[in-house]
């Protein structure tokens, strides 16, 4: 689903669990936001594609964190892409993404996937890609969960710091978010943007009173 001109939320079904990744590009490259799960390059080489955007257009890879849908095919597109790939991604969720650490929820997993991270990000930062792409430091879900908010288009990618139903955001996924406190402090973070649309990566596309909803939100907290 396009978002804007040169932002689509792709949608990927793993065994029933749908989740958004999101690909940015213009002419000069495109940006994947988040890699699904294991064995989905696939699939992600699919809806690129069907989003006119073909697989060897891909230059930078952002991972929002650790856990393993979200990280879970870097190591075959690093394979397949090599050192035309650039990974970025927080100093605090980058040990566990290069599998120097078990990841913190999928700890059990034998052979968990692990791949470089070329950079990391910082709470702030603007990336030059893209009609510039603002990190923003969310921590709670993970220690190093990052948000990523795109001025242009007045587009919050969310990665898991929100999780929406419907089209309505439902706020924070409890069960998942070790540090509460910590996630609250995350959401406030928000009401200082100008948001038309966000995306979640469990729930997809909000695009109706989104700042209104995040203020409810956080009030409620």
């Amino acid at each position: 689903m396009e978002i804007s001109k040169g932002v689509e939320m792709l949608h990927l079904d793993f065994h029933g669990n749908i989740i958004h990744p999101i690909l940015l590009w213009d002419r000069e490259m495109a940006v994947l936001i988040d890699t699904g799960f294991p064995g989905q390059i696939e699939d992600l080489r699919v809806a690129m594609e069907t989003a006119g955007v073909s697989f060897d257009k891909l230059k930078v890879v952002i991972l929002t964190h650790q856990d393993v849908d979200h990280i879970g095919s870097l190591p075959e597109i690093l394979q397949e892409c090599g050192h035309n790939i650039k990974v970025y991604a927080h100093e605090l969720d980058k040990p566990y993404i290069q599998g120097e650490i078990p990841l913190l929820k999928d700890g059990h997993l034998e052979n968990p996937p692990k791949g470089k991270v070329d950079d990391t990000l910082i709470d702030g930062q603007e990336l030059p890609f893209c009609s510039r792409i603002r990190v923003i430091h969310t921590p709670g879900h993970t220690p190093g969960h990052i948000s990523l908010y795109l001025r242009q288009s007045k587009t919050l990618i969310a990665g898991d710091s929100m999780y929406s139903v419907n089209g309505i955001l439902g706020g924070i996924h409890v069960p998942t978010t070790p540090d509460m406190n910590a996630a609250r402090l995350s959401l406030k973070k928000y009401l200082d943007l100008d948001i038309a649309s966000v995306v979640c990566y469990h729930g997809g596309l909000s695009n109706v009173n989104v700042n209104d909803q995040i203020l409810g939100l956080s009030q409620g907290l």
